[in-house]
């Protein structure tokens, strides 16, 4: 594979974001092909130190190599980010300056085809980012009920075909386990009107979105995960998060919406204005690609960045928040619930 097509996302607007002290510490929890990485540790001094989170192996090493390139400053820890609060206190650190997250699929994942993330390339059905992972795409679309592959389509893909496309893969692996992406993609084209396959987007795209989301149960995680960040921030100190889709930002949105409001109970002599929250919105309105960008890097068309920033100390434990966006329902697929 051609390294050279790992474009990071938003970078300019993301490291201005993060408004980098060079002797602070910084945990990148998505470091993929270390683009974003990269342009941290050069902004670091001796006594800053970037902390990097990464679950795919494959994405360690060459990150690995691209990092000892600028400084030995760094350390690459292979875990989930729903870890982030553990593997960070396990180094020491109580409190860090700044976190990034760079959601969705890595270029890696998509552009190796055995990894089965792309409905272009064919390949088995397995769309694990952690390789060591048991669940696979494979065992989803052939194993999970008529029900659950509905609810996965219809909430993880937005996909109103949903019922169609489900009842449809009951009914063929009734004769033969699906294995393949390009199976499936044939299998989710031939439950589609004709106007629907003309339209720009592939027809496959919210299908396959919402298998990868499910597989690694993705809007649970970076939910625990964001809101345990939130714990781990010191004053000053900043989180700047890039979306790819609607759920995700969802969840973003309405999480930095519950740091940055307060309500007081009804019967106390005070008013929302006379108390501070403990975190301010660096971004009121969400940071988008310019058309430049979009047009060199065609993954960063549904690219949304979010910033916040803490001001005060608080003994808010942002971990314990539940979340109320629309994500959170009652129908349970593997962890989570939906």
């Amino acid at each position: 594979m051609n390294q050279s097509v790992h474009i990071p996302v938003l970078l300019n607007e993301t490291i201005t974001g993060l408004n980098i002290k060079a002797n602070g510490i910084y945990v990148d929890c998505t470091m993929g092909g270390a683009g974003h990485a990269s342009e941290i540790l050069k902004r670091l001094s001796p006594e800053g130190k970037l902390y990097c989170l990464d679950q795919d192996e494959y994405a360690i090493q060459i990150a690995d190599k691209r990092l000892k390139e600028i400084s030995n400053n760094y350390k690459i820890i292979k875990t989930n980010f729903s870890m982030i609060k553990e593997k960070i206190a396990s180094e020491g650190v109580t409190k860090v300056d700044g976190i990034l997250y760079d959601l969705g699929v890595s270029s890696f994942q998509l552009d190796i085809a055995s990894r089965g993330f792309s409905y272009s390339q064919d390949a088995t059905l397995d769309m694990r980012m952690d390789t060591e992972q048991y669940l696979k795409a494979y065992d989803v679309v052939n194993f999970y009920t008529y029900d659950e592959l509905k609810k996965i389509f219809y909430v993880f893909g937005e996909e109103k075909f949903a019922p169609i496309i489900a009842k449809k893969i009951v009914q063929v692996r009734e004769t033969k386990p699906i294995e393949t992406t390009l199976e499936l993609v044939e299998i989710v084209k031939e439950c589609l009107p004709a106007r629907v396959k003309r339209q720009s987007k592939h027809p496959a795209k919210k299908v396959f979105q919402a298998l990868r989301i499910a597989v690694n149960d993705e809007l649970e995680v970076f939910d625990q995960s964001l809101r345990n960040s939130l714990d781990l921030l010191a004053v000053g100190g900043r989180i700047a998060v890039i979306t790819f889709h609607s759920l995700e930002d969802r969840i973003c949105k309405q999480i930095f919406k519950e740091c940055v409001e307060v309500h007081v109970p009804k019967g106390l002599a005070i008013k929302d204005k006379d108390v501070q929250a403990c975190f301010k919105l660096v971004n009121k309105k969400v940071i988008v690609p310019t058309k430049e960008e979009i047009e060199t890097n065609r993954r960063a068309h549904s690219a949304k960045l979010r910033i916040i920033e803490k001001i005060k100390e608080g003994e808010e434990n942002y971990g314990k928040f539940q979340t109320t966006t629309k994500t959170s329902k009652t129908y349970k697929v593997g962890s989570f619930m939906f």
